[in-house]
C-alpha cells in the first residue's frame, strides 16, 4: 500500500513518507548514481540519491530498489545490495541502501522528480550542491562504499562448539550449518557483528570444511571451500589473500592459535557463540 504523505516529527521538521523512506546509493566502484532533484520538489535543485516513501510492509531494500527503478530506470536485476545505513528521527526514519552494479548500467530520468540522473565520480560528489541530509551522511557513506566484507567460517570449530550430536554425522551437521547461514545471508548481519558502521551488511560468505565434512554442499548464498589438508591452514590462506586485496575479513572460530594467525594476517575474529546466537534470533536453529 502506498504510504505517501508528510510526517510531522517531534524533531521539529516534517518528513516525506508515513512509513519512513529509503534511497539507493548505487556504485560501480568508481562512481555513484545521483539525482538532480526537480525544482518543484522538496529542496529542489540539490543532488541526492534516488529514493522516496516506503510502501506499507515494504522492506527498505525493496523500497529503495523500487524508487530507483521509478525515478532513474535502474534495473534491479543488475543490482546487489551490500549494506544499509539508517537515519532515525523520533517519528520517522530514512534508510540508505548501498548497492553495487556493473559499470555499463544505464540510468536516466524516468519521472518528473528529476532534472538529471547521472553517474558521478566519487571524488566529485561534494562538488555539487547536495541535499543537506545527504551532505551530512556522505562522509560515512563514502567510507562504507569502500568496504568489501567477507565472513570466513571455520565449520569444524563452529559445528563442534554445540554438543548436539554432530560427531555422529559431521557432514550432515555441516550441511545444516550451511543451510542456516544461507538464511542469514539473505537477511544480512548487524553491523556490530563485523564492527562496521551502518545498520546491516550483506557479506560474501565462505565456509571452510575439512575431514568428513568436505562433501557438504554449498548453498545459493554461501560458498564452501574444502580444505585439502588442515582446515586452519586454508582459513589463514583465504584470510591472507582477501586482506591483501583490500577486503574486510571476519573469521568465525574459537581456536586460539587460528585466531592469532588470522589477526596477524589482518583479519578480525569472532567466536562461534556470536554467530550461533545470531542464527538463534532468526529462528534458524533447533
Amino acid at each position: 500500500m502506498n504510504a505517501d504523505g508528510w510526517v510531522e516529527c517531534r524533531c521539529g521538521s516534517r518528513h516525506w513518507g508515513r512509513g519512513g523512506a529509503a534511497g539507493l546509493l548505487l556504485t560501480d566502484g568508481d562512481r555513484v548514481v545521483l539525482q538532480h532533484r526537480a525544482e518543484w520538489s522538496h529542496q529542489g535543485g540539490t543532488w541526492g540519491m534516488p529514493g522516496g516513501a516506503r510502501h506499507t510492509d515494504e522492506s527498505a531494500v525493496a523500497g529503495a530498489l523500487r524508487e530507483a527503478a521509478e525515478e532513474a530506470g535502474v534495473d534491479a536485476e543488475r543490482v546487489s545490495a551490500f549494506a544499509t545505513s539508517v537515519l532515525v528521527h523520533p517519528d520517522w526514519s530514512y534508510t540508505t541502501v548501498l548497492a553495487r552494479t556493473d559499470a555499463d548500467l544505464h540510468v536516466e530520468p524516468t519521472d518528473a522528480e528529476s532534472l538529471e540522473i547521472a553517474w558521478v565520480p566519487i571524488p566529485e560528489v561534494t562538488d555539487r550542491p547536495l541535499l543537506p541530509a545527504f551532505a551530512d551522511a556522505w562522509p560515512q557513506l563514502r567510507s562504507m562504499l569502500a568496504i568489501d566484507l567477507h565472513v570466513v567460517v571455520d565449520a569444524a570449530n563452529v559445528v563442534g562448539s554445540r554438543p548436539d550430536g554432530w560427531w555422529r554425522d559431521r557432514r550432515g551437521a555441516t550441511a545444516r550449518l550451511i543451510e542456516r547461514l544461507d538464511t542469514l545471508a539473505a537477511t544480512g548481519i548487524p553491523a556490530a557483528f563485523a564492527d562496521l558502521p551502518g545498520d546491516r551488511w550483506w557479506p560474501t560468505w565462505l565456509v571452510v570444511t575439512e575431514g568428513a565434512a568436505r562433501g557438504a554442499a554449498a548453498a545459493a548464498r554461501v560458498a564452501t571451500v574444502p580444505a585439502p589438508g588442515s582446515g586452519d591452514d586454508t582459513v589463514v590462506e583465504i584470510a591472507t589473500e582477501l586482506t591483501a586485496s583490500g577486503a574486510h575479513v571476519v573469521v568465525v572460530t574459537a581456536d586460539r592459535g587460528l585466531r592469532e594467525r588470522c589477526e596477524g594476517a589482518g583479519g578480525t575474529v569472532v567466536g562461534p557463540r556470536t554467530l550461533l546466537d545470531l542464527l538463534d534470533t532468526l529462528g534458524t536453529l533447533g
